[in-house]
């Protein structure tokens, strides 16, 4: 659609300016004008502005004139018509654009809510398309949603420090909100609004400031992570135990963006709600992954358990295979 509107404007734009080449050339040899003076009353012709001849006309030139000027109009009329239409057309296709995207997040439930598609707004963003979460995001520079913005990774331009914007993204209805803004204060802020507007959502906030972590606590935040802190002790640690730390990064997620740590739900390895023994959903066999750790119910974790353990209610496990073999994970548990 869009080509054929640039088809037509480069036929319009040609037409005028052939119209113009036409005005000048006929005044110039027809009515024995200067090219200044040519131009100007091609100007004035084609622009019906009314003033007056430069010198009087002979009979071909004032036929000529009224040719171009029956031409003119229905040339700029044409011209003035497709660039119209384009325009609008133009706002028709992203208002309902927007109203695509918009419906989708009216859609979505139990999603995810980044807030700022800054460094650590754009690296949640890929975890979260890497795993299949529903998210939106939410950023305040146009440019920035404009350029990202599509059906699969929707946006909402605006503050997120108004209620508003936080209703438009689906608040009440989001069961996680990432605020990964620059700036402490904002983070605080939306932290503080998104908590009195969902009381049982979990915020995660970053924070630069060591001084800030316990405002966002107090103000709702479940966590808060600071990346200047975990970056200079990943550095560190890259001192210490080089190759144990490159081994963990690689377990998080391949060059191919595809996951090889899943964790699974107790509901997951037992639908019926009967429990049972790690040896008894045999997991290894079935898929090839391995149990690395359990969540019990109360939050306690247990890392590499034992085939006895008896898998309660509301636990999780987490397990860890090549990518192949997650996969076999996701459908012989329907996850």
């Amino acid at each position: 659609m869009e080509t054929i509107f640039k088809n037509r404007i480069y036929v319009a734009i040609i037409l005028v300016i052939g119209m113009l080449c036409l005005g000048i050339m006929g005044f110039r040899f027809l009515a024995l004008y200067t090219w200044t003076d040519a131009i100007y009353m091609t100007i004035i012709t084609i622009s019906t502005v009314g003033f007056g001849e430069v010198q009087p006309l002979n009979d071909t030139a004032k036929i000529f004139t009224v040719i171009l000027i029956l031409v003119s109009v229905f040339v700029l009329g044409y011209a003035i018509s497709i660039i119209t239409e384009y325009i609008l057309s133009r706002s028709n296709v992203e208002l309902l654009k927007k109203r695509r995207v918009q419906k989708k997040i009216d859609s979505l439930k139990n999603h995810i809510i980044v807030v700022g598609y800054g460094r650590n707004g754009k690296q949640a963003v890929q975890k979260l398309t890497t795993y299949g979460k529903p998210f939106v995001v939410i950023e305040k520079d146009e440019e920035v949603v404009n350029k990202f913005q599509s059906e699969s990774m929707p946006f909402i331009q605006g503050n997120a420090n108004e209620d508003e914007v936080l209703i438009e993204a689906g608040v009440f209805r989001a069961s996680t909100l990432i605020s990964a803004l620059p700036d402490d204060s904002d983070n605080l802020f939306v932290v503080l609004s998104a908590r009195q507007m969902n009381a049982s959502m979990k915020i995660i906030s970053r924070a630069s400031e060591e001084t800030t972590y316990q405002k966002l606590k107090f103000a709702g935040a479940d966590n808060v992570i600071m990346p200047d802190k975990i970056g200079g002790d990943h550095m560190a640690s890259l001192v210490v135990v080089p190759d144990l730390v490159e081994f963990l990064d690689n377990l998080q997620v391949t060059t191919a963006g595809r996951v090889n740590v899943q964790e699974i739900t107790f509901e997951a390895v037992c639908p019926d709600y009967v429990t049972r023994t790690i040896r008894d959903i045999d997991l290894r066999n079935k898929t090839g992954c391995s149990i690395i750790g359990y969540k019990a119910p109360n939050g306690d974790y247990v890392i590499n358990p034992e085939a006895s353990m008896l898998l309660e209610k509301n636990s999780k496990l987490i397990v860890i295979g090549r990518p192949e073999q997650i996969e076999n994970l996701h459908k012989e548990f329907a996850i």
